[in-house]
């Protein structure tokens, strides 16, 4: 088994180079699997116009790509910052086997990049969030769900 710092050393140079190229905030990230890079991964949320574009997605949806699945229980992920609640849910949907990081959520958000609003909103009841949500046509909704669960071909995950 080869050392973890080459492979955390790898995100935090891919963070560092792509922001500077301006695609998006100081964060980079790498799957591991094996003892060795099977994909990276970099903020670019900029570039893309996308909000979802955080290091650890790309590198998980590369991931996935490359190995034809949609799970990556026997990977490593090295991300240059602890994972902010969107990137955590990703991680956990993935089923990676261990997460190693760089910089702290609160060295994040001494820069700016500060989350613990989205930590604190997890909790809170659904009719009383910063953002109104509202739930509509749940009987007509239930309709795929029921569809779901009478498939004999479903793949559950």
């Amino acid at each position: 088994m080869q050392k973890k710092e080459p492979y955390m050393r790898e995100a935090i140079r891919l963070s560092e180079e792509k922001m500077k190229a301006g695609f998006g905030g100081p964060f980079g990230a790498v799957i591991v699997r094996n003892d060795e890079i099977i994909a990276r991964g970099f903020n670019n949320v900029l570039s893309s116009n996308d909000p979802t574009a955080h290091a650890e997605v790309d590198a998980i949806r590369k991931a996935c790509q490359l190995l034809g699945d949609f799970q990556l229980p026997d990977c490593e992920l090295y991300t240059s910052c602890e994972p902010c609640p969107m990137c955590l849910g990703a991680i956990y949907w993935a089923r990676l086997k261990k997460v190693y990081y760089g910089n702290t959520r609160q060295d994040a958000a001494s820069i700016g990049f500060d989350d613990n609003f989205i930590y604190e909103e997890i909790n809170v009841p659904v009719d009383k969030r910063h953002i109104p949500m509202q739930q509509l046509l749940p009987h007509e909704a239930k309709s795929a769900f029921k569809a779901w669960q009478e498939m004999e071909s479903k793949q559950n995950y």
